[in-house]
């Protein structure tokens, strides 16, 4: 295995938090795809938008694996890719965006082909009752409203742009944030009268926030890829892990969420 260096803070970091992790919850020695079992910990770097649902699912994935613990990174699929380039230790990377999957492939961090499991799209979150009176895409081109975005190298954010240049519309956000789930922390915490954010996590605000749809987020719909990793310390776990976030299982936990399944 080629050796690497972390180079900044927020990769150590992560680092530590995978290594404590490891060193609570499993074996060390790294897990062939041949041993014919699992056991061990497998550690998900995932999409932040991704949290409650993978969540849900890595219970009902050691339920079914005895001895195996999931542990997860969630954050910005672009900082994610970044962190596996420069050597945090992972065995399965879920991205928001096929760009910020294709980054760690050019890296050679992956060796099967990502797949697609679900699909995502954006929609307005406002404040419970509406208090900044919002009806559509075209206030986030107003001075008045208090906005908040995704920035733009995120795929939400890139998502976001995309939707603006198809409406004609110049944003005007007060914040842009590293990731959605801080971006709709905005809309629930009532610091911003409107925020662009995915359909998923107004769904998982519940009566926190409303959903305001529009008709430009069908032409900036977000695939979500998924893959092991080249370098995963559990090439077993991780293969495992994958095939059940595409199966029949996954499907209705994703669907149930809002988000889109092939």
């Amino acid at each position: 295995m080629r050796m690497k260096t972390l180079r900044t803070l927020s990769v150590a970091a992560a680092a530590l938090a995978v290594t404590a992790g490891l060193a609570g919850c499993g074996s060390d020695e790294k897990t062939t795809a041949g041993s014919g079992q699992i056991s061990g910990t497998v550690t998900v770097f995932a999409a932040a938008s991704l949290t409650e649902t993978f969540s849900e699912l890595g219970k009902e994935f050691e339920a079914a694996h005895p001895g195996v613990k999931v542990v997860y990174s969630f954050g910005a699929s672009s900082a994610l890719a970044e962190q596996i380039e420069q050597g945090a230790p992972a065995d399965v990377f879920a991205s928001a965006a096929p760009a910020s999957m294709q980054q760690v492939v050019d890296a050679g961090e992956v060796t099967a082909q990502p797949a697609t499991f679900v699909s995502n799209r954006l929609e307005i979150a406002v404040p419970k009752g509406n208090p900044g009176k919002i009806t559509g895409l075209a206030d986030f081109g107003k001075t008045e409203p208090r906005l908040a975005l995704c920035a733009e190298q995120v795929p939400c954010g890139s998502a976001a742009k995309k939707v603006f240049e198809i409406a004609g519309i110049t944003p005007q956000p007060d914040t842009r944030e590293q990731d959605v789930k801080a971006v709709l922390t905005k809309v629930t915490l009532d610091e911003v009268d409107a925020a662009l954010v995915y359909r998923t996590d107004v769904q998982a605000a519940g009566d926190k926030v409303e959903g305001i749809d529009f008709p430009e987020s069908a032409k900036a719909i977000n695939a979500y890829p998924i893959a092991p990793l080249a370098e995963a310390p559990n090439t077993a776990a991780a293969t495992a892990f994958v095939d059940f976030i595409r199966s029949a299982r996954a499907k209705e936990v994703f669907t149930a969420a809002g988000f889109d399944t092939p």
